[in-house]
């Protein structure tokens, strides 16, 4: 027993010793006592940059020179980035954009300003088609579809024709069939003289 109890001793003393005063695996890193200045690189050529917006505080990043191509990225307002190219029709301009595949985007040349410089013409990359084809499910669109029913209209009745009465123009003091009052008088005057004149006639 005293001699296992002995080597176990002896393992603990070999394993404190190694682990105190044993030669480390790997130096330690030595720390600098002064202040490394960092260097700050200023991008060369011609720059963009972002302009102010009433809208948006940020400008799309685009895979291609259309609104067709996805969206890669944003780059806010006042931020610079270094111009490669432009499109054949001058309104895309192709930019440094670290971080998607290619480190290129595409931001539309309305939206930014440009340093002085000539911008060489790049060819844009083939026009993406889109992923799926929109379709409108006609069982849906039915739902929506309001058939509108037909107003009845009131049967129309013609009326009867229209009667206009004519009205005879009567002149003054003439009695009906056109015969003047005048004559009238005269003539019972006349009669009545024929009368008393007969009448005395008789007498005598």
């Amino acid at each position: 027993m005293s001699k296992k109890i002995l080597v176990v001793f002896g393992i603990i003393l070999i394993i404190f010793f190694i682990s105190t005063f044993g030669v480390q695996a790997y130096p330690l890193a030595q720390f600098p006592t002064v202040s490394i200045p960092t260097v700050t690189g200023t991008p060369s050529g011609i720059i963009i940059t972002v302009r102010p917006s009433q809208n948006e505080d940020f400008i799309n990043v685009r895979t291609g020179p259309n609104t067709l191509f996805p969206s890669v990225g944003v780059l806010l307002v006042g931020q610079t980035a270094p111009a490669l190219g432009r499109s054949p029709g001058g309104e895309w301009i192709l930019i440094e954009y670290p971080g998607v595949a290619g480190g290129k985007g595409w931001v539309y040349s309305v939206l930014v300003s440009l340093s002085p410089g000539e911008l060489p013409i790049v060819e844009p990359p083939p026009t993406v088609t889109p992923q799926f084809t929109a379709t409108i499910d006609p069982t849906l669109a039915a739902q929506f579809i309001v058939t509108q029913q037909p107003t009845r209209l009131p049967t129309y009745t013609e009326p009867a024709p229209l009667v206009i009465p004519t009205y005879v123009e009567r002149i003054p003091n003439q009695l009906p069939g056109g015969i003047p009052m005048g004559m009238v008088i005269v003539v019972l005057g006349v009669t009545g003289i024929l009368l008393t004149l007969f009448s005395f006639i008789r007498v005598k």
